[in-house]
């Protein structure tokens, strides 16, 4: 175990009730504490579409979700490609972040990207795009190594736990490279 622990928020990309990002969220949310990562769900279905008639008089649901960045250490973002791009759920979450404008809740923030997809080249697409917003609005990301997972039939084992030797290595690592990110930021 890591000697230091600390609390990253989960945001999956999806607002599908099947989502197999969510499933693949989860799996990792099993392998953080041995990473020394906390991970506590950041839920961001439920936003309303931004537009810049709320920044006179920011809303609720808005304040809430920044809280939620400002209150962990790191972000670990899970995220599906939908054609050759980032969900809207998850852009839109992102604007709402960092508005008003001037009041990024992410600048700063250590943030790890990944994404499973049954498709061949996986999330590598939308992972690109993400990381280039996230980088634009100076978020620092981890950039090794990186993790596009592809899942086929047999990837997860009946407890939700990944099944392929292999894997939970790799991911372990992975979220290892989140928790030295945020080391080194805080």
């Amino acid at each position: 175990m890591t000697a230091s622990v600390f609390t990253v928020g989960l945001i999956v990309g999806s607002a599908s009730e099947h989502s197999l990002n969510r499933r693949y969220a989860e799996a990792l949310r099993r392998l953080a504490p041995a990473a020394g990562l906390d991970v506590v769900d950041i839920p961001i279905a439920h936003l309303p579409f931004y537009g810049t008639q709320y920044d006179r008089e920011y809303p609720q649901v808005g304040v809430d979700l920044k809280r939620a960045i400002d209150e962990v250490d790191g972000l670990l973002i899970v995220t599906p490609e939908y054609n050759r791009s980032i969900p809207a759920v998850l852009k839109n979450a992102i604007d709402w972040a960092t508005r008003p404008g001037g009041e990024s809740s992410l600048a700063g923030v250590p943030t790890a990207v990944t994404g499973a997809s049954k498709g061949a080249v996986s999330t590598a697409v939308a992972q690109a795009h993400l990381k280039s917003i996230l980088s634009a609005l100076g978020v620092p990301l981890v950039g090794v190594p990186e993790a596009y997972i592809r899942v086929d039939d047999g990837f997860f084992a009946d407890d939700g736990s990944f099944a392929r030797e292999g894997t939970s290595e790799f991911l372990a690592g992975f979220l290892s490279a989140l928790h030295d990110l945020i080391a080194r930021w805080r």
